[in-house]
């Protein structure tokens, strides 16, 4: 990893302004990377780009190596001659500060239906026919396939989890495989437009961030759900019964954020399998992320130590038990595989000398969030800029964090004795605390440091990303139009340059 110092944002695509309900790849996106190069940013931290299923998470996705159809950018279709410019009028016209996830699924997808049957339709010497077919061959055999087969079936079954599909299909027989790509034909190759469409969107974008020195840091969840196209095609590397339901599930015990732990249920590896194969799967995953992104955070990097083991069924996350992974193998064979591991370990929670042992084996930088590091009754001497190792990435706050304003809310704001000893530590007159949290975090001796916008923008609990345990109301927070501006990234880009965090060649100050 670059020894330089800097810092950057995140956001999710989805909280972009602009697009249509949602947002997306397009224009907006392009503004966002030109802003961040204007405030001497260099990275853009982004969560998993993959289709999400019910609850909207990116961490619960229908496939780790397809992207997400809901971020495809009609304005640039239209641009690029792909969509008729009537077809706009369809979409979602609210561009709130919130994302309406059944309507935005509900009119996009039906509008992605008619642009891509057009593509199919295209002429066959066409250029971008041409494209797409040089697409399919990389990809059909890693993923594509399946995943575009996966997504028929699911609607054939009306969007019922695999293993509540008619049996033939749920157990992969094979005249029941043969049977549904010839009868779904023409709908498994539209999902393939889709994903040619998305990923021609998305190397334009990451090509913009490049030509600003902007690299973007992207997002591996350690567990895949159990409804998507890779448990359903590859059931031998995961825990399940003979019907295909988890017989144990994943979570984490009692911390932070939950007094009972918090059950995500996804399956859990069969880790035997996946080393008797070479941790092959694992290396197509990540090779796949790396085409995408510069720089990959691992979710729940202490998992590949030992993880939480729930058995099925259980209502919470409570009664499980500590389980040892094979993650010196696995990490040992991706650097033979790949060199120097671009990972950011994400090694929050429940941290044993194994788990720091197994980050350092491989230097992989670790994580601190401010709001962990000081504490619930402030405790800044925790953290100072002199006790934890450069190697590390340090944040104001996570998408699973309050923000930072909602956090020093919850301390009690500037009237609480604590309030007031926080604002004497940085030094603030408390009239914009949020960019004193900001100062600090940059002051830091980590050598990278990432801030979520809403922390930029002193924005309060209301506008946080994602509560864990919280079923529902997550992942739908937005940028307004004109929210992050100018004044914005001038301050920013002063705090970047004080505490030298601007790389040669980054963006160029605002005129």
């Amino acid at each position: 990893m670059n020894d330089a110092r800097a810092s950057g944002l995140l956001l999710h695509p989805t909280s972009l302004p602009g697009g249509h309900g949602i947002g997306d790849l397009g224009p907006a996106a392009r503004t966002f990377v030109d802003q961040l190069a204007a405030a001497g940013q260099s990275l853009w931290q982004i969560l998993p780009l993959a289709p999400t299923s019910a609850g909207n998470s990116p961490y619960s996705a229908l496939s780790t190596f397809a992207g997400n159809p809901l971020l495809i950018s009609f304005d640039d279709l239209v641009a690029d001659g792909l969509a008729d410019g009537t077809i706009v009028a369809t979409l979602p016209a609210h561009n709130g500060d919130h994302v309406d996830f059944g309507e935005v699924t509900s009119k996009k997808l039906t509008a992605l239906n008619e642009v891509c049957g057009s593509f199919l339709r295209r002429p066959a010497d066409d250029e971008l026919w041409a494209d797409f077919e040089l697409f399919r061959a990389k990809h059909e055999a890693d993923w594509l396939d399946e995943y575009a087969l996966y997504m028929a079936l699911k609607q054939r079954h009306k969007d019922r989890p695999w293993w509540d599909w008619n049996v033939p299909y749920a157990t992969r027989e094979p005249i029941a495989i043969a049977e549904a790509r010839h009868t779904l034909g023409g709908e498994i190759r539209r999902i393939k437009v889709q994903q040619f469409l998305f990923f021609r969107q998305w190397e334009k974008l990451r090509a913009h961030a490049h030509a600003k020195c902007v690299r973007i840091v992207g997002d591996i969840p350690i567990f895949v759900a159990g409804d998507s196209a890779d448990v359903w095609s590859r059931r031998d590397l995961f825990e399940l019964d003979a019907a295909g339901r988890p017989t144990v599930v994943a979570g984490v015990p009692p911390d932070y954020f939950s007094a009972t732990g918090q059950l995500w249920g996804n399956p859990l590896y069969r880790w035997d399998a996946h080393r008797a194969e070479g941790f092959a799967w694992w290396h197509k995953r990540l090779a796949k992320t790396l085409e995408l992104v510069d720089l990959v955070r691992v979710d729940h990097f202490r998992g590949f130590e030992s993880y939480w083991e729930v058995p099925a069924g259980e209502p919470t996350a409570v009664n499980g038990r500590w389980v040892k992974a094979p993650g010196h193998e696995l990490f040992q064979s991706i650097r033979d595989r790949f060199g120097e591991l671009p990972i950011i370990a994400e090694d929050l929670g429940i941290i044993t000398e194994e788990v720091e042992h197994l980050r350092d084996r491989f230097a992989l930088p670790g994580m601190r969030v401010l709001p962990f590091e000081w504490g619930e009754d402030f405790h800044p001497e925790r953290s100072e800029s002199g006790r934890h190792p450069e190697n590390r990435v340090f944040y104001t706050g996570t998408h699973d964090n309050d923000t930072i304003m909602g956090w020093f809310a919850c301390l009690g704001g500037g009237d609480s004795e604590i309030g007031r000893r926080v604002l004497a530590y940085l030094g603030s007159d408390g009239t914009a605390p949020h960019w004193d949290f900001i100062r600090y975090a940059m002051a830091t001796n980590a050598r990278l440091v990432v801030v979520p916008v809403q922390d930029v923008l002193g924005l309060g609990s209301e506008s946080r990303m994602n509560t864990p345990g919280l079923a529902e109301g997550n992942w739908g927070w937005r940028l307004l139009p004109g929210q992050f501006g100018e004044v914005e990234t001038t301050r920013l880009r002063a705090l970047t340059a004080a505490a030298g965090r601007i790389p040669d060649g980054a963006g160029a100050a605002p005129a």
